[in-house]
Order: structure tokens, then C-alpha cells, then sequence
């Protein structure tokens, strides 16, 4: 008979404090291994300023829930991905997952947490399954994990100590090169990867990551009501409203989109047109990206409209009144949870053509792809859209389904036990008095 599989999920944020992909991703996760029958599931998110720590301990429960707790962490060194407060990782996190005596730590991500974070759980629970999802190039590249030029916004296509200095002359050769064989080191300690893409999969192991150790597991999302189509006015029944969600960074590409809306002509566009902007964050961007976008706004005029920061919960209720979801990152891109909303919402995406927005996407089925950063082609994809009627009911016909929470959540418990098995045997996959004790 199969025992209660005890697992502790990881995040670098929790989703109601910091919301991002990889943290709502990681929380879908938790709950749809709580739904599951046999499976206790805890969740651990890092927190940092400007929340404050409770007391004494890195620990802090989040109420009202019992099995989602806080780790405090504000010393981490975003270079070398390490948390300097080691003492706070080996007096609480330590003695908190000795406690818990999970079965199975799934890290998904280590920032705040650090590296480190990985040595303290082996450490303490050497008999436990360690590992990590991965979801972006963090772990290879300096510069946001985008695997970008900083210099030119060009792709990168392979990372190294020498090619990382010449984004960063102000650091020398040396520190990527300790940085690299530190991160290397850590990442040996856990016994496998998870990558929702099989792009990004296959470029950490061109960078070194033994493939046998790395799983394509997609995200799952709560599969809640899907929106209906919007209604079409009888005087223009046309498909003409795109979105853009998503924050307002040089890496997602939305000066690209603003531009290629400007180029399509006016006999084209008409005068109902529009693209929805749902974002946030301009201010925090690079000044010069600033001053280039709200040029491109101008120049746009009535054809762009903003709308401002949105949260998750609000995607059903503003996608009511889309026809299009435009996607024109200008990096590689793994798992965007905005293509899974679209796919769930059965709006077509009309996305750049690389990394896993392609992967995701498929052409002329889920949508279409234009060459990623070119403005042209992407202004030659929404003239393709608004001028055949009969594109968006076509597309429509042909999307897939997004994998749910529930469904992503049995692929990992597949993993989880297999891993196991590996490690110690069928007997470790089912019983827990073979696995970890407490102390």
C-alpha cells in the first residue's frame, strides 16, 4: 500500500507578495499536489525587504494557511547567487526540514535562498530527493538570465567566462569563472531538473548539465472558466482588438509591438483597431528605454491604449475583450504563463519565433509567429489577421488545451517516485519508514 509522499516546494517568492510566472507556477504546483490522494504537499516561499522579519527565527507563517510558510532572506549576493546569512539557513531552514522530513525538495529557483540553500537540505537530509526546476538561464547567464547582449539586446547563443566579461567589462574574467565553477559545484547536489520547455532544457545541457538528470514537465495553471469570445459589433465584425500582457521590460519586446502597430497601414488597421497595453513597471526600466517607448506611444496615437498593471486573477474578466494576445519577447522566453492563459482563454497568440514561445506555440495552429525584434514582420502579421475574416475562427478551431495544475502535478509525482525507486529502491517509493527520519 502507497504511504502519504511528503513534499516541500520551494519558491524564490510567494504569489501574493510577488507576483511573477515562476512563482505562481511553483504554487499551482503545491496545490495541485495537495489535490492529489496520497501526497502531503508543504510550500516555503523567501521573502525579503520590505517585508520585515518576525523575530528571531528566518521563519514566518503565512496566515491563515498551515502549510505555506515565509523564509526571510535579505543578504543574498545576486552575482555568485548566494545567501551570505549562512547561519540562518543552518539554524532554521535546517531544523525546519528536519522537521517536516520531506521525502522530496522541490527548489524552484534559489534566489534570495541562495545556492547554499541546496548544500543545507542535502546536508540535513541526505536521503531525501533534491531538485530543481529551472525557469530561465539564470544559472548560466549574468544579465537577468536572459541570455542577451547587454551591450546590443542581441541573442546569445553560448555562455562562457570570457563571452560574460565582454557584457560586463567591469567584472573581471576571474569572477565569472568562480562564479561558474561555484553554481556548477551546487547545482551536482541535486538529483535532478525539471525545465517546462524542452528548449530550455537542451541549452542547459549544451552548457553542462547531464540530459539523463533533466525532465520536461510543463507548467500546469488552475484551469478556472474560459472567457467567451468577445461579441462583434454588427456594423465591424472584424477581430481587431490585441493585447500585450505582461511587465513593460526591454526584454518583452513591447517597443518592438508598439512600432510594428504604427507601420501597418491605415486602409488595414482601420479605425476601430486597437492594441490593449496591460502592464506595469515603465518607471523602473533603463531611461533610454523610457524615452524610446513613450516616443513610440506618441507616434502611435490612438492606436495603443493603456490600461496599467494588472493582476492574475484579473486575466478572465480583461480578456473578455481581446481577439488577439501578442507575445514579442526579444529573449529566448520558457513557459510564459501569458501563452497558457491564451490557450486556456482560446485566444490565438501572435508570438516571436524562438526559444519557448515557438515551442509553445504552434504555428499556424495556436497562432502565428513573426521573426523575433523585427518590427516589420510582426506589422506584416497583424495586416495578415485583420485582412482574412476568417483567420481568428480558424486558429481558434486548432488551439490546444493548456496542461492544468492538477495534470502537471501527477507528471511530477511520476518523477518524484521514480527518482526514488532509482535512489533506493520500489520499496523507498512507497513506504515512508525506508525515507528520511527525524534529527
Amino acid at each position: 500500500m502507497t504511504e502519504q509522499l511528503r513534499v516541500l516546494v520551494v519558491s524564490h517568492g510567494h504569489p501574493a507578495l510577488a507576483l511573477g510566472g515562476a512563482e505562481i507556477a511553483s504554487h499551482n504546483l503545491h496545490r495541485g499536489l495537495k489535490s492529489l490522494p496520497d501526497v502531503e504537499s508543504v510550500y516555503l516561499a523567501c521573502v525579503g525587504q520590505p517585508y520585515p522579519r518576525h523575530g528571531a527565527s528566518a521563519l514566518m507563517s503565512l496566515w491563515p494557511t498551515e502549510d505555506e510558510l515565509l523564509f526571510h532572506a535579505d543578504d543574498y549576493n545576486h552575482f555568485f547567487l548566494s545567501n551570505r546569512d549562512t547561519e540562518a539557513l543552518q539554524h532554521d531552514l535546517v531544523r525546519f526540514v528536519r522537521d517536516a522530513r520531506p521525502h522530496v525538495i522541490h527548489f524552484h529557483h534559489v534566489l534570495g535562498l541562495g545556492m547554499e540553500a541546496l548544500y543545507a537540505v542535502r546536508e540535513a537530509l541526505p536521503r531525501s530527493v533534491v531538485l530543481l526546476t529551472f525557469h530561465e538561464y539564470l544559472s548560466i547567464c549574468q544579465n537577468h538570465g536572459q541570455m542577451v547582449k547587454r551591450s546590443t539586446g542581441q541573442l546569445c547563443r553560448e555562455a562562457s567566462p570570457i563571452a560574460c566579461h565582454g557584457c560586463f567589462p567591469e567584472i573581471p574574467v576571474s569572477n565569472f569563472l568562480k562564479r561558474e565553477r561555484f553554481v556548477r559545484g551546487m547545482l551536482e547536489l541535486a538529483d535532478a531538473f525539471v525545465s517546462p520547455s524542452m528548449f530550455l532544457a537542451e541549452r542547459y545541457a549544451q552548457w553542462g548539465i547531464d540530459a539523463d538528470k533533466l525532465s520536461v514537465i510543463e507548467n500546469g495553471i488552475a484551469m478556472g472558466e474560459s472567457a467567451s469570445a468577445r461579441e462583434l459589433p454588427p456594423h465591424n465584425p472584424r477581430r481587431n482588438r490585441f493585447a500585450y500582457f505582461g511587465q513593460l521590460t526591454p526584454f518583452k519586446g513591447v517597443d518592438v509591438l508598439i512600432e510594428a502597430v504604427s507601420r501597418v497601414p491605415q486602409d488595414v488597421w482601420g479605425d476601430d483597431a486597437c492594441l490593449m497595453i496591460f502592464g506595469g513597471n515603465l518607471e523602473r526600466q533603463p531611461a533610454d528605454f523610457q524615452e524610446r517607448l513613450k516616443k513610440l506611444i506618441d507616434d502611435a496615437g490612438r492606436r495603443v491604449r493603456f490600461y496599467g498593471a494588472y493582476q492574475n486573477a484579473d486575466m478572465p474578466r480583461l480578456i473578455r475583450s481581446v481577439d488577439w494576445v501578442v507575445m514579442p519577447s526579444t529573449w529566448w522566453e520558457n513557459s510564459p504563463l501569458v501563452i497558457q492563459e491564451a490557450l486556456h482563454h482560446r485566444r490565438p497568440v501572435i508570438c516571436s519565433d524562438i526559444g519557448g514561445m515557438a515551442e509553445k506555440v504552434r504555428d499556424g495552429k495556436d497562432g502565428l509567429h513573426f521573426r523575433a525584434g523585427s518590427a516589420q514582420d510582426l506589422a506584416d502579421r497583424l495586416a495578415e489577421v485583420l485582412s482574412d475574416p476568417e483567420a481568428w475562427d480558424r486558429l481558434q478551431a486548432s488551439m490546444r488545451r493548456p496542461t492544468s495544475h492538477i495534470d502537471c502535478a501527477r507528471e511530477h509525482v511520476e518523477l518524484y517516485r521514480r527518482l526514488l525507486r532509482q535512489n533506493y529502491g520500489d520499496a523507498a517509493a512507497n513506504r515512508t519508514t525506508l525515507l528520511p527520519k527525524a534529527g
